[in-house]
């Protein structure tokens, strides 16, 4: 066997969707490495997202808990993304890594 095929691209938590003074908890920004214009960020739209992290009390035998959410449109001219998580992040997670999906797939 050679190596394993990775089925995600790492990309990094930035912030929420705001206004001026108005944040926007329901909405996170998202870079995906690797992206740089709105155009790439296009090929991203639908995939799912995934935030994984450790907490202390084990719930079925794991330490690991997943938030999944949807890559729903391009953010500015930078290549960044908007995404709607199933529940909302918190903001002690700006700056945290996510692992973008390659799944489901529209090629």
């Amino acid at each position: 066997m050679g190596q394993p095929i990775r089925l995600y691209t790492k990309g990094r938590i930035t912030g929420f969707k705001r206004a001026k003074r108005n944040q926007r908890p329901d909405t996170t920004l998202i870079n995906i490495e690797g992206v740089a214009t709105p155009q790439d960020a296009t090929f991203y739209l639908g995939k799912r997202v995934a935030y994984i992290y450790r907490t202390r009390r084990e719930v079925n035998g794991s330490k690991v808990r997943v938030v999944w959410g949807r890559i729903a449109r391009p953010h500015g001219n930078s290549g960044a993304v908007k995404a709607k998580f199933r529940t909302n992040l918190p903001a002690k997670v700006f700056g945290a890594s996510v692992r973008v999906m390659l799944y489901p797939s529209r090629v």
